[in-house]
């Protein structure tokens, strides 16, 4: 089986959040695929075969199957680019069907996906005490133009804003409270961000729940967090940039896309790179 590596969401070529794809003829066993993802040990491998006119697609982690991955979709959408052809590929999730449109020029790589329809709510008081607990952090530390929330764009996340990029740089949690936390609320990430500007923000992953401290770049996340800023008619401007990674050596940089229907897709973007193994 050949297993491609790719960095998805980096920036001029460095940087970005490593996914595994692998592309055959048909899925393996889920038990084989969670073998494959645990040995690549990256927070995702994406798994795809032909299914009609698209692509059925499953995503693992190290510990788990998660329902939609977006740094591993775009990297699968840069695989499919290299082995197809620059194109639009129809994607068939376990819980939704997606598009993912791919293109290479020269060596560079890009991506963009369409995500599942985005939705949120707010989460209960003792659920974000015990999230900022977690952290270590306090009310003070918060954000009040956007309030901390239960978000969806193909998976289930939380988000807490912090009012100080120090803050944010400070983020620190233990991984197995963290993974019992979200395992028992659903969650597949926590997001903490910080709004440098209305378009320009700096966030940070927490993915306990896949047995992984943090990723340096989260398509899904960015997805919801999106949808949620339309929610709450934050002033978008129709677009936002993610910086993400940046604490960890590994900065990255996202784009999305918010159209102005409430619920409606996020278009998630940014470049590719093959990495060297």
């Amino acid at each position: 089986m050949n297993i491609l590596r790719i960095a998805s969401f980096s920036e001029n070529g460095a940087g970005g959040n490593p996914a595994g794809v692998l592309i055959a003829d048909v899925l393996p066993e889920a038990a084989e695929m969670q073998r494959i993802a645990a040995e690549v040990g990256f927070s995702e491998t994406a798994f795809a075969c032909p299914e009609g006119q698209g692509w059925r697609v499953r995503y693992f982690s190290p510990q788990s199957e998660v329902p939609f991955c977006g740094h591993a979709t775009i990297a699968l959408g840069a695989a499919l680019a290299l082995q197809e052809g620059d194109g639009i590929f129809a994607l068939a999730l376990n819980e939704a069907n997606i598009t993912v449109e791919g293109h290479r020029k020269g060596d560079v790589l890009t991506a963009a996906l369409q995500s599942p329809p985005t939705r949120s709510k707010a989460p209960t008081h003792e659920l974000v005490s015990e999230v900022l607990g977690l952290f270590g952090y306090s009310t003070d530390d918060l954000d009040p133009a956007i309030p901390a929330a239960l978000i969806h764009g193909g998976a289930d996340h939380f988000i807490l804003a912090l009012k100080s990029r120090d803050a944010l740089a400070a983020m620190t949690y233990d991984l197995d409270a963290g993974r019992t936390l979200m395992v028992r609320e659903g969650l597949v990430t926590i997001l903490l961000a910080y709004a440098e500007m209305r378009q320009l923000f700096h966030t940070r992953n927490a993915f306990a729940s896949g047995g992984v401290y943090e990723d340096p770049a989260t398509g899904a996340s960015t997805a919801a967090f999106a949808g949620y800023l339309r929610d709450i008619a934050w002033p978008h401007g129709g677009s936002i940039e993610v910086i993400q990674g940046e604490d960890m050596g590994m900065r990255s940089r996202l784009h999305a896309d918010i159209p102005a229907v409430a619920g409606s897709s996020i278009r998630v973007s940014g470049e590719a790179r093959l990495m060297d193994f």
